[in-house]
């Protein structure tokens, strides 16, 4: 099952074509994308026993973010051991680096993101969308807390985030149009396996992160289980899984995003996002 957000109503997308839910469901369920996570069993349910009318056809400039108000947006670190080597991080032992993103930051799969002052990085990630209330849950429980899968583009303006005493990685992860997600949520039973996903990133087409959801350090299991020892997350909570080597910040030397620049994000079996860059805004400039 793919389910969209178009035009801010909730949708069953198949191929080219899509079904409101909420006037299929003759109102069972509310047309805001985000509400359906609380009623994640009984959606689910429905899905799989309803006869679905065609739908009709969209445009990909519809479509928003398949979660566009969780009450958590849980991200992860170092969680590749190539992307902790390039960056100069010891490999997380025990836990890997846990940060949030504010979710002002979130948009959909297709933007165009004005640029700040600094060094703006690429980071393409697995985002996890829970399903259920999960605190205490063992790994094996973890799977079924799952609600599905979207693509994550975690960008990074670099200078605020290692400024100052301490590292601000929430606030130099962001700014605003920082993290969409898309194009969709893919339910697990969609994907063959979740834990052997390529991930890349392409600049103006050129290919600069290639890896595989296989490398995770802390695979998915693991990562809900060990943060629900601590958080309780819950349904329509997204958690970012980490990103693979081939940052901008460990090159030599470092390559950053510039106004002009195009940035593809894909994950086999769910979909990509496209960003386009426009330069920072004039200070003291007026509308």
């Amino acid at each position: 099952m793919y389910l969209a957000n178009l035009a801010g109503r909730l949708h069953l997308v198949t191929d080219a074509r899509a079904v409101d839910v909420a006037d299929a469901s003759d109102g069972r369920f509310a047309p805001d994308p985000q509400e359906i996570y609380a009623h994640w069993a009984d959606f689910r349910a429905w899905a799989q026993e309803a006869d679905l009318p065609e739908g009709r056809p969209y445009d990909r400039g519809e479509l928003g973010s398949p979660v566009p108000a969780p009450s958590q947006l849980v991200a992860v670190g170092l969680n590749y051991r190539d992307h902790a080597t390039e960056t100069g991080y010891a490999v997380p032992e025990g836990l890997p680096p846990v940060f949030t993103k504010f979710t002002s930051s979130l948009t959909g799969p297709y933007t165009t993101v004005r640029l700040p002052e600094g060094d703006v990085d690429w980071e393409v990630e697995l985002a996890v969308v829970i399903g259920r209330t999960t605190s205490h849950i063992t790994e094996a429980e973890a799977w079924d807390h799952i609600a599905g899968y979207t693509v994550a583009q975690d960008l990074s303006e670099r200078v605020l985030q290692m400024s100052g005493p301490a590292p601000q990685f929430s606030l130099g992860k962001s700014h605003a149009g920082f993290t969409p997600l898309g194009p969709w949520l893919v339910t697990p039973d969609e994907l063959p396996d979740p834990a052997d996903l390529r991930l890349t990133t392409q600049v103006n087409g050129e290919t600069v992160q290639d890896g595989n959801t296989r490398d995770l350090i802390f695979p998915i299991p693991t990562l809900i289980a060990r943060l629900a020892q601590v958080l309780t997350l819950r349904p329509g909570d997204v958690i970012l899984t980490g990103t693979p080597a081939g940052v901008g910040m460990g090159r030599t030397p470092p390559r950053y995003l510039a106004a002009g620049d195009t940035l593809t994000t894909r994950i086999e079996g769910i979909g990509s996002l496209e960003q386009r860059f426009t330069a920072p805004a004039v200070r003291g400039a007026t509308a």
